[in-house]
């Protein structure tokens, strides 16, 4: 075995939990995210949180075993992209503690994109993956 593989294997636990928790808690805060959401200007918010916490839960595992892992990053792709651009708009910040929690999510969300860009390099099937 590769001796990098551990570290491969964590990487996609990390990233595939990260987004499988990040959905569980879209369900488990529905009201509150839908509020927010829909202060964003989003239609439907609760329609939104409910379908992007879905599409974030089965995007991350996905990633965590390996399943179709392109449609997975595809998944998450498609919930961050317009995420990042349409919630956490920081530039349009005055107040200064809204601004940086702003941009530290915005950022924070793009390394995420990076990383699970990255992961499209693996050729399928993944190793240590169930390879579907």
């Amino acid at each position: 075995m590769d001796i990098h593989m551990p570290f491969y294997l964590a990487g996609r636990v990390l990233l595939g939990g990260f987004f499988i928790i990040s959905g569980i808690r879209h369900f488990q805060n529905l009201a509150m995210m839908a509020g927010f959401t829909g202060s964003k200007g989003v239609p439907s918010p609760k329609l939104a949180v409910m379908v992007s916490g879905l599409m974030i839960i089965l995007g991350g595992i996905s990633i965590l075993l390996g399943v179709k892992p392109h449609w997975g990053i595809a998944l998450v792709s498609a919930f961050l992209l317009p995420v990042t651009f349409l919630m956490h708009q920081y530039w349009k910040h005055t107040d200064f503690m809204m601004r940086i929690n702003d941009q530290v999510n915005f950022m924070k969300n793009v390394a995420i994109l990076g990383a699970a860009w990255m992961l499209l390099m693996i050729p399928q099937p993944w190793p240590m993956s169930l390879g579907l």
